[in-house]
């Protein structure tokens, strides 16, 4: 059966170039000494000797090896480099410089696939190294449980070992994938979920600026019949426009109409007719009185002509919305945050061209471990809202501990402005 190709191969692969150097280097190091000192005995093949440039050799053909295979075909590469050791059993005592190759070869192939599926390969390099070395040790005189425990003892050593430590790297690396994959799945699921959010927001915003529009084109529609029929400077001429306005109002409105149903929800229950209800910035203080009525320790708190300023028509229908709707949802956020915090509202019109709605609670009396919950969004329709109207929202928590939400809304028309964070919440 033919190994598949496991493609882990870096650009440039240095390691078999060390193993030779070393391999090599330590197997000429070895007959300086022998030669330097020969009290020491050393059963080892001289320079002159052709079973040192046999083992040089060997020792040649197991880094090519390990250069060739041991990224695409590990199982291959660990065989053949663990049949060099029975191949260079003519070292004698410098046996064990065949088996650096054996445990690079080792850790590698682990590396690259389960080690279940590598069984049959480790055993039989586990046989290879293990008739080498036992062929070595009886080529050097040794008998008995000499040879019989050697064998096992140089392949715990040279396969063992490797195995252990690439299976904790291969499943500390595993580890470390798995958290990144799972953080990136999270991130696109939170991705998805605001952008989830944003469309609710925008489709939320649409039909409220047709119930606005409806609203006052209704208005236009009635005027202008009036009108046609109070005018007594040039009837007929007057009469032509009036209802060319008319039609173009009406047409508009039920144009607005049609557009709103495809926005709606498929789900949701068709709406009621009757008069629209549009909120306005008067509104906040039944808002603000609901809360109370509910049992909410919250106040309101005006500065500066606020009721002239929302009365004028200087900020706009949208806009006044907008800042009703982030009252409401910043009040929504505190009794979810901060069950029992005082909180208050503030209309602030004391700036010519602004009007600033503030709503700011304290951290609660008692602070409870936060109960798990789905991350709000709340903040996301209402940097929709500010962005749409030109206005500029800013939330953040305070120094005391608590939450506030700002949004400066412009008065006499839209001049846009950045939305800014000062934290997370809502």
């Amino acid at each position: 059966m033919t190994e598949p190709v496991v493609h882990h191969r870096r650009p440039t692969d240095v390691v078999p170039a060390v193993v030779w150097v070393l391999s090599v280097g330590l197997l000429a190091a070895s007959v300086v000494v022998s030669e330097a000192d020969p009290e020491a005995a050393l059963a080892l093949p001289g320079f002159g000797d052709a079973t040192w440039w046999w083992s040089a050799a060997v020792l040649t053909l197991q880094a090519v090896a390990l250069a060739l295979w041991s990224s695409t075909r590990p199982r291959t590469a660990l065989l053949v480099v663990a049949a060099g050791v029975p191949a260079a059993f003519v070292l004698g005592d410098a046996i064990g410089v065949v088996l650096l190759a054996v445990m690079v070869a080792t850790y590698r192939a682990v590396l690259a696939r389960p080690a279940r599926s590598l069984t049959p390969t480790l055993v039989g390099a586990t046989a290879l190294v293990v008739v080498g070395v036992a062929a070595t040790a009886v080529r050097n005189g040794a008998e008995g449980w000499a040879v019989v425990v050697a064998g096992p003892l140089q392949a715990l050593a040279s396969v063992g070992v490797p195995l252990v430590l690439a299976g904790v790297v291969g499943a500390r690396r595993d580890a470390v994938d798995a958290l990144a994959r799972t953080a990136q799945a999270q991130e696109r699921e939170r991705d998805a979920l605001v952008q989830v959010a944003v469309e609710r927001e925008r489709t939320a915003m649409a039909r409220e600026l047709h119930d606005i529009a409806a609203h006052h084109l209704s208005g236009i529609a009635v005027m202008t019949g009036a009108i046609g029929r109070q005018i007594d400077v040039d009837p007929e001429g007057a009469k032509v426009a009036v209802a060319q306005v008319r039609e173009q109002s009406t047409a508009m409105l039920r144009d607005l109409r049609n557009l709103v149903v495809l926005l709606r929800d498929v789900d949701a229950p068709p709406g009621q007719g009757g008069p629209v209800r549009m909120e306005t910035i008067a509104g906040i203080g039944e808002l603000v009185g609901a809360a109370q009525a509910a049992g909410a320790d919250v106040s309101l708190e005006t500065a500066g002509p606020v009721a002239d300023v929302a009365a004028s028509g200087d900020v706009g229908p949208l806009a006044q919305l907008a800042a009703y709707r982030v009252v409401q949802e910043a009040l929504a956020n505190a009794a979810r945050h901060a069950p029992g915090a005082p909180c208050s509202v503030r209309l602030d019109a004391q700036e010519v061209g602004r009007l600033e709605v503030v709503v700011r609670n304290r951290p609660p009396a008692v602070r409870a471990a936060p109960a798990p919950r789905d991350p709000g969004y709340g903040l996301v329709g209402m940097q929709e809202r500010a962005e749409l109207t030109g206005a500029t929202l800013r939330f953040g928590p305070t120094l005391d501990g608590g939450w506030q939400v700002v949004l400066s809304v412009p008065v006499g028309g839209p001049t846009p402005g950045p939305t800014t964070s000062e934290g997370q919440g809502g």
